[in-house]
This record gives structure tokens, sequence and C-alpha cells, in this order.
């Protein structure tokens, strides 16, 4: 049954039985606690298409996936290290968080002559946000500037870069024991906006103690 939350998502669940197919142009995720019906999808997919098989999950679109007996981790450590790469920021000197406290607003704001490098730039940042929810908020405020963004903004992203530079091993990390709660956390800055006095709401979803959202 394909989800209907995500197109690229199929599920079969029977009594005790679950299998999830998840697709990606050629890229395919097979997970289920069922392994006679895990082999029989696996053999309906390969009659069908000529998969191959790679094994056990190590990585998938960026996602670094390490299991062992107390859970999963996911990070998107080689991910990261080519955008530094390709930035020139390999050997840059690491800071502690990804924003200042205060950054001081620019009264004559120097634009960029091409605003595509810093679109690409928070583009490739926003994919490492699923694993990184500690840079979500840098990277909302800087997407609000993608249309003319100035050499004040690109600092900023660079500095989240100098923070990438310090952590990026850090991830998720998905326990095995844990309860199938689902549990909520929202927030809000209050009238943050210098200039609208608008509010950014931010929220957190969990189950159990693994974040999903």
């Amino acid at each position: 049954m394909q989800s209907s939350c995500d197109f690229s998502l199929f599920v079969r669940a029977s009594t005790g039985s679950f299998i999830a197919l998840l697709v990606y142009v050629d890229d395919i995720i097979l997970a289920g606690n069922d392994l006679s019906e895990f082999a029989r999808v696996k053999q309906f997919l390969d009659h069908a298409f000529q998969i191959k098989d790679l094994g056990v999950l190590r990585y998938f679109l960026g996602l670094e996936v390490a299991r062992n007996s107390t859970g999963i981790h996911l990070c998107q450590r080689k991910y990261v290290l080519d955008i530094l790469f390709d930035v020139g920021f390999s050997y840059c000197k690491p800071v502690q968080t990804p924003l200042v406290t205060k950054v001081s607003r620019d009264a004559s704001p120097a634009f960029l002559s091409d605003g595509s490098s810093y679109r690409r730039l928070v583009g490739r940042l926003l994919y490492w946000t699923s694993t990184r929810p500690d840079i979500s908020f840098a990277i909302q405020q800087l997407s609000q500037f993608l249309t003319c963004p100035t050499i004040l903004h690109l600092q900023v992203a660079h500095r989240v870069l100098r923070y990438i530079k310090g952590t990026p091993d850090l991830g998720l990390f998905f326990p095995s024991a844990t309860s199938p709660v689902l549990k909520v956390f929202s927030g809000s800055d209050r009238a943050g906006c210098p200039d609208t006095r608008r509010s950014v709401t931010g929220f957190y979803v969990f189950l159990g103690d693994s974040l999903i959202s």
C-alpha cells in the first residue's frame, strides 16, 4: 500500500508482520520484521527490476547509518565534509555556535553580485538539518534572504560552516529500547522580528526518545 504521507513509501502490514519499502529513483530501502516476507518482497523486486542487493543499510542519499545492539545512529559526515571542501572551508577555524547572539543590522547592505552560490549553499545546508536540528533556526534565518542576499548574509552562512567544521559527526540516535509514545514540543520567540514584530515558531516531534520531525 502506498503511503498517503509520502508517495515514495510503500508498506504492507498484517498480524505480527510489517514490511516497508522506500524508493528514490533507483535507490531502495527495504525494512521489516518478518524475514520470510522480507525475502519474498526482495525476490519479487529482483524479478521485476533486477535489483542489486547491497546488504545491510549503511549509506542512503547522504545519510550514514550505523547500527548496533543499542540502536541506530544517523549522521551526514561525508555529505557535510564535501560541502566544506567545495566552499573552501576544509581548514577553517571552528566556532561553538551556528549563530552569534546579536547581529548588527546593515544600514547600507552590499548585495551579492551573484546570489546563486548563496542559494546553493543554503539549500545544501537545509538538507543537512534532517539529522542536525541544532542548525534548523540558523538555516531558517538564512532562507529568508534567498532572493537578494547580501555580503552579511553570506558571512552568517560561513559561520554555520565553521560550526559544522567542529561537529561533523553529530547526528540523531534512535535507541532500540524506547516507548512508542508520540510527543510534540513547540515554542515561539514572541515577536522576535525587529521590523514586523512577527514571531518565529518552531516544533519538535518525538516518537519515544527519537526525534522524527
